[in-house]
C-alpha cells in the first residue's frame, strides 16, 4: 500500500491527524491493532476537547456523565470539599466510545483502517515503511500517535526513560455510580487518587512515578484500601487495569523531541501529558490538528510543528512540572482544603484547572486576583 501519511496509532491523536488529512484530500492509512479499546484512565474529556472536536464528533452520541463536582479530599484531617463545575467544564466517558467516535470520523473523513500491529518502522527511499506483518505500508510522512511506548518514538527517537514514565494502576468498579469526581492527593509515593464516575461503572485508580520505588500491586492495594475506606464501592466487581503514562520533569519538555524531518510524534508518543493531573487527551487532539496541519504545510515543516508545540502546549506544561513536587507535599493538600473551604474565588480558579481552562503559566496571578491574598500567598508558598 502506498499513501501521502501513515499514522501508527488510532487514538485521540492519531484519528485526529486522520481526519484533518484525509478532509484535506491526502491519502492516509491509519494503523492499529486494537482500537478502540478501554484505556485504564479516568476518562474525563474536558469541555475544551469535546469543543475542538465538535467538526467530527456530536457530543449528543457519546455516553458519558456530565460533572457537576469535584471533591478534594485531604485525608490526614479527614475532611473533604466540593468545588462546582460548570455543566460545559467536563464530561466522563468510557474511552471504547469515545475513541471510537473519533475513528468513525476519521474513516468517514476517507482514511484507511488497517487493524493490525506496526510491528516496525523504517526510513525508505520515498520517506517511510510500516510493516504490519501480512502487509507493508509505504509513506511520504509518518505521525507516531501509538502511546508511551510508542515504536515510531524508538525507532526515530529515543524511548522515553523510566523517569519520564508513572503507572496508572487501580480498578474499574463495575455497577458502581457516583455524580462527582474525588481526588485526593498523596504524598509517599507523591501523585493522587482518583474517582471518576463513567457511564456504568467508576473509573478508580492511583498514579504515581515509575521510578518512585512502588509496585503496581502495591499501588493497587492502597487504590482497594482507598475505595473501602471512602466507601465508593460497595459490592461493585473490581477488574484491575494498569498503564504508562508520560510524566516529564521541566527538564523533559525543554529538550523533549517531538519531530525530524518527514515525521512527526502527538499524544502520549510526544510526551504530551499535565505532569501534575496525567490529563492528556486534549493535549493528544491538539497535537494531532498541529501534526496533521505541519504535513499539508509547504516543505511538510517538522521544525514549525516543534515551534507551535512549545508555544501551545509543552511551554506551560513544564511550568506545571515545576510546581508538580510542591503540590504532592502533604502541607499543600491540607491549605488546598482550607482554600477551597473559604474562598470563591480560589473554588473558581480551581475549576478552571479541573476544566483544562486556566494555564499553569498564569496561576500565580490567578490566585492572587481572587483577592484572597492571604490564602492564596499560602498555597504558593506551599507550593
Amino acid at each position: 500500500m502506498n499513501v501521502d501519511v501513515a499514522i501508527v496509532g488510532a487514538g485521540p491523536a492519531g484519528s485526529r491527524a486522520a481526519f484533518c488529512l484525509a478532509r484535506a484530500g491526502a491519502r492516509v492509512a491509519l494503523i492499529d491493532g486494537s482500537h478502540p479499546r478501554e484505556k485504564p484512565c479516568g476518562g474525563g474529556v474536558t469541555g475544551r476537547a469535546l469543543a475542538l472536536v465538535a467538526d467530527a464528533v456530536d457530543a449528543a452520541r457519546l455516553p458519558s456523565r456530565r460533572i457537576h463536582t469535584a471533591r478534594f479530599v485531604d485525608a490526614s484531617g479527614g475532611r473533604s470539599v466540593a468545588v462546582p463545575l460548570d455543566g460545559g467544564a467536563l464530561v466522563v466517558a468510557s474511552r471504547t466510545e469515545f475513541d471510537g467516535l473519533l475513528l468513525d470520523a476519521a474513516r468517514q473523513a476517507g482514511a484507511q483502517f488497517v487493524a493490525a500491529r506496526a510491528l516496525d518502522v523504517t526510513r525508505s527511499p520515498g520517506g517511510f515503511a510500516v510493516d504490519t506483518g501480512p502487509q507493508r505500508i509505504a509513506a511520504q510522512h509518518l505521525i507516531g500517535a501509538d502511546g508511551a511506548n510508542s515504536l515510531v518514538r524508538r525507532r526515530l527517537a529515543r524511548p522515553f526513560a523510566r523517569a519520564d514514565l508513572s503507572i496508572a494502576t487501580g480498578y474499574f468498579a463495575h455497577g458502581a455510580l457516583s455524580s462527582e469526581i474525588v481526588i485526593e492527593l498523596t504524598a509517599d509515593p507523591p501523585g493522587y487518587i482518583w474517582s471518576f464516575p463513567r457511564p456504568g461503572h467508576l473509573a478508580v485508580g492511583i498514579c504515581a512515578q515509575a521510578d518512585a520505588g512502588t509496585t503496581a500491586g502495591d499501588l493497587r492495594s492502597r487504590t482497594a484500601r482507598w475505595i473501602d475506606r471512602m466507601a465508593l464501592a460497595d459490592g461493585a466487581r473490581l477488574e484491575p487495569y494498569s498503564w504508562p503514562i508520560p510524566t516529564l520533569s521541566a527538564a523533559g519538555f525543554r529538550s523533549l523531541t517531538v519531530a525530524g524531518p518527514g515525521w512527526f510524534l502527538a499524544g502520549d508518543a510526544a510526551g504530551l501529558v499535565d505532569p501534575i493531573t496525567r490529563e492528556g487527551i486534549y493535549f493528544a487532539l491538539r497535537s494531532g490538528e498541529l501534526a496533521a496541519r505541519a504535513v499539508l504545510s509547504p516543505g511538510a515543516s517538522h521544525a514549525r510543528y516543534r515551534e507551535c508545540v512549545h508555544d501551545e502546549i509543552t511551554a506551560d506544561l513544564a511550568t506545571a512540572a515545576r510546581y508538580k513536587a510542591g503540590v504532592f507535599r502533604p502541607r499543600f493538600a491540607r491549605l488546598l482544603v482550607d482554600a477551597l473551604t473559604e474562598s470563591a474565588g480560589i473554588r473558581a480558579v480551581m475549576a478552571d484547572l479541573v476544566a483544562g481552562r486556566r494555564a499553569y503559566s498564569s496561576l500565580k496571578w490567578s490566585l492572587v486576583g481572587t483577592f484572597e491574598v492571604g490564602l492564596a500567598w499560602r498555597l504558593l508558598t506551599a507550593s
